[in-house]
């Protein structure tokens, strides 16, 4: 399966914040959503400027206290971003989360922000896709069964 494929299942809809925006109002959007990372957007609203994520957030709470919920997502987001392709496979986007230690990637496709997949995205895929291992398996072994008790 690649990345196409799996935002059919799981929608393209992606949570996007300014530049501007203060950590505050931020982390509110992030819980309302009930999401661990938002993109940063520039103007426009579909090229990436950033990323900012629950880690970064403890991070500059870790550096500037209780500051931190007045300054602005681009002082804490994460401005190098690592993305992927509609065409990617699904396989690929895991080693590259577990590589980089990161839990989202937006898939990007000319230029423009097309979705994003994040790690428990990947697990439910591979979830459903070593259920079906196992079914197929089991059918197997079930009609092997059959075939020798005729």
């Amino acid at each position: 399966m690649n990345v196409a494929a799996l935002l059919t299942v799981k929608g393209r809809r992606v949570v996007t914040t300014r530049r501007e925006i203060s950590i505050q109002t931020l982390m509110r959007k992030m819980t309302l959503e009930r999401i661990g990372a938002l993109i940063v957007t520039g103007p426009g609203g579909e090229r990436i400027a950033g990323i900012i994520s629950e880690r970064d957030i403890v991070r500059g709470l870790a550096e500037h206290g209780p500051a931190v919920l007045n300054m602005r997502a681009s002082e804490l987001m994460t401005q190098t971003v690592k993305t992927c392709a509609p065409q990617d496979s699904v396989k690929h986007v895991m080693a590259v989360m577990t590589r980089a230690r990161i839990r989202h990637l937006p898939v990007v496709e000319e230029g423009g922000l097309r979705g994003i997949v994040s790690i428990g995205d990947v697990v439910k895929y591979r979830l459903e896709e070593m259920k079906l291992e196992v079914d197929v398996l089991r059918d197997t072994c079930m009609a092997g069964r059959v075939a020798l008790a005729s």
